[in-house]
């Protein structure tokens, strides 16, 4: 199964794609970002992000898409704006797919580390040992894709809980 993780954001959207085998033992396929520029408009800003992930998902076909959800933001300018390039991930994601899953954060650390109040560097290092990488994947908005993905494999055995 060929999983794409989503990690919203404006500026700076991270994905990360693994495939796992019948036994759901996890191997990473490709991981970066999609940036748009700040002196871009919003409108522009999301067209850029659809393009992005639209080819993405041409590029790995995958057969389930998982994506963080929007929990908190300290800045609601900030967060509206992600708010919106997770609306783009949401919309590109059902008509290029069909079949979106989306955690919380602390879902995501729950499934990675057991303890769902972990620190990020907690986090990347598992990322790096779940997918046997010798070292993390950076940026972060990319390993944080990386383990909404592996959030996603490891829970999608529950049926569809999590999707939307």
């Amino acid at each position: 199964m060929i999983i794409v993780g989503f990690d919203p954001g404006i500026a700076t959207l991270g994905y990360g794609v693994i495939k796992t085998d019948k036994r759901g033992k996890p191997e990473m396929v490709d991981y970066g970002i999609v940036s748009t520029p700040k002196d871009k408009n919003i409108a522009e800003r999301l067209v850029m992000l659809e393009k992005g992930i639209k080819q993405i998902i041409d590029k790995f076909k995958p057969d389930e898409i998982a994506v963080e959800e929007l929990f908190f933001a300290k800045n609601v300018k900030t967060g509206i704006a992600v708010a919106h390039a997770r609306g783009v991930i949401l919309l590109t994601a059902i008509k290029e797919c069909g079949k979106i899953f989306e955690y919380t954060p602390l879902q995501i650390k729950q499934a990675l580390t057991g303890y769902g109040r972990a620190e990020k560097n907690q986090i990347q290092q598992m990322v790096k040992t779940m997918l046997s990488l010798k070292s993390i994947p950076r940026p972060d908005d990319a390993a944080d894709a990386l383990a909404v993905a592996l959030c996603h494999a490891q829970t999608n055995k529950l049926g569809g809980l999590f999707s939307i």
